[in-house]
């Protein structure tokens, strides 16, 4: 079995692969402020729990956008696990050609979404992650990662409006029944939501219509199926995207 870390800016993923089967998937909180022993800590308790040894572990990767814990978690799996991780960037094989000005500049978490999506959905497809930020990945039908946009995430948004504000209250991230809300809860729900879902399908017809084709639209990350459940242009949902594609760039390493 192997290991691999999609390291976020607020959640590091954490999936278990036998194979092509996803065998356990886990979630920390992505905190600087945490050592390589704690995350150790929690991470072998939570795979005993679910009777996994550290000794089952035989090989490891890593996805990051926050530099910061890279050595942290690396440290973790050497001491822990006995495993050196790859790190996917420069000198990773990933099968996908970056067509980016600066290939450098790409998050980690974006290229190995790609090669799932266009692995497992094919291509064109536009890749949606709705995370911390909203990112948009286009990846033609020859597999080649064409750029994309990154925007605002919807809890984001939600946090900037609780904290910008004295009067405005924190409130859940649901669907609320209709647009015109009749209370300062639904007026921010039907705003944050609805806002958030709009931008996704205005940005997605943007892209169509720039592309000039049809784009298979794949979305993934925490809030996705918030927004596929109010809106048609989502196709495919899948919340373990980013891990399956960690774990094919982790296979093109060993062949």
């Amino acid at each position: 079995m192997i290991i691999v870390l999609d390291v976020g800016n607020t959640n590091t993923k954490i999936g278990i692969f036998d194979g092509d089967r996803l065998v356990e998937g886990l979630r920390l909180s992505s905190s600087i402020s945490q050592t390589g022993d704690e995350y150790g800590f929690y991470l072998v308790g939570m795979l005993k729990a679910k009777s996994i040894e550290p000794k089952d572990i035989t090989g490891g990767i890593i996805s990051s956008v926050n530099p910061n814990l890279n050595y942290t978690f690396e440290h973790m799996l050497d001491f822990y696990f006995g495993i050196k991780p790859y790190v996917v960037g420069a000198g990773i094989k990933t099968g996908i050609n970056i067509k980016y000005d600066n290939p450098k500049e790409v998050g980690g978490d974006r290229i190995v979404g790609s090669v799932a999506a266009y692995k497992i959905y094919g291509g064109p497809c536009i890749v949606i992650d709705c995370g911390t930020a909203t990112t948009f990945n286009v990846i033609s039908s020859s597999g080649e990662f064409l750029g994309g946009a990154i925007g605002v995430g919807l809890k984001s948004s939600a946090d900037a409006l609780y904290n910008g504000t004295a009067k405005l209250p924190k409130v859940e991230l649901s669907v609320p029944k209709t647009v015109i809300g009749k209370m300062t809860v639904t007026n921010m729900q039907s705003g944050l939501v609805f806002g958030y879902v709009s931008m996704i399908e205005g940005m997605v017809a943007r892209i169509k219509k720039e592309m000039g084709i049809d784009l298979k639209v794949i979305a993934t990350g925490g809030l996705s199926e918030i927004v596929a459940s109010c809106s048609n242009v989502i196709d495919v949902v899948d919340r373990t995207l980013t891990l399956k594609g960690l774990n094919i760039v982790y296979k093109m390493q060993t062949e």
